[in-house]
């Protein structure tokens, strides 16, 4: 049974991707400081769960954790629970561990290939929406509603950047300040947002003498 008439990738661009090489080069911040904890939780995986499950496993606690902060302020102006918050980000943290380690269980089984690469980015940029929006309600950014357009466009857009930088150059390329230094961030707002209050973002900071 097709769902589908049409090839969604002709014979040609199925060539590229057989022929596709996994190339990144990686100076984040942030990265040396993780590796540790990445390699101990992936040596703690069995052998037989395969590395997309790992990655689809990450991307849907993302997604239910931003849904339920979601459903307390639908409009980003509503102040969500605290524990909401709080939850959003140890989803995020624990998105961001499975992402790392889909590619090391791949390797360390020998199941890499280029379909699992193309399936991970792809979940990737689900997620790329969701995280966005959750640090948007997180910090009440509903009340500037062009703000939070912004913020999501900018997160999207260089993640579309760095993926079609990856199709022109053929290499992946994390800069010093990249995802991981990006998720830590979003990690912390829903942390702050959690100990102190989603409105502790609206707090009005008055600067010299009035």
């Amino acid at each position: 049974m097709y769902f589908y008439k049409q090839k969604l990738l002709h014979a040609s661009q199925l060539k590229k991707l057989y022929d596709h090489k996994y190339s990144c080069t990686n100076v984040s911040l942030m990265d040396p400081f993780l590796q540790p904890w990445w390699c101990w939780l992936v040596s703690k995986v069995p052998l037989w769960l395969a590395p997309n499950l790992i990655t689809i496993v990450g991307l849907l606690i993302n997604i239910a954790t931003t849904l339920i902060l979601i459903s307390f302020s639908p409009n980003g102006r509503e102040e969500p629970p605290r524990w909401s918050s709080a939850l959003c980000g140890i989803g995020l943290f624990i998105y961001q561990s499975l992402d790392a380690i889909d590619g090391k269980q791949a390797r360390r089984t020998n199941s890499s290939s280029p379909l699992g690469e193309l399936f991970d980015h792809g979940c990737d940029s689900i997620s790329t929406v969701f995280v966005a929006l959750s640090a948007c309600i997180s910090v009440q950014l509903g009340y500037y509603p062009r703000w939070m357009f912004f913020q999501c466009f900018c997160a999207m857009t260089l993640f579309y950047c760095a993926h079609w930088q990856t199709y022109v150059s053929g290499t992946l390329r994390f800069g010093r300040i990249d995802v991981t230094e990006a998720q830590c961030t979003i990690i912390g707002i829903h942390l702050i947002s959690a100990i102190f209050g989603p409105s502790i973002w609206m707090t009005k900071v008055r600067l010299g003498s009035t």
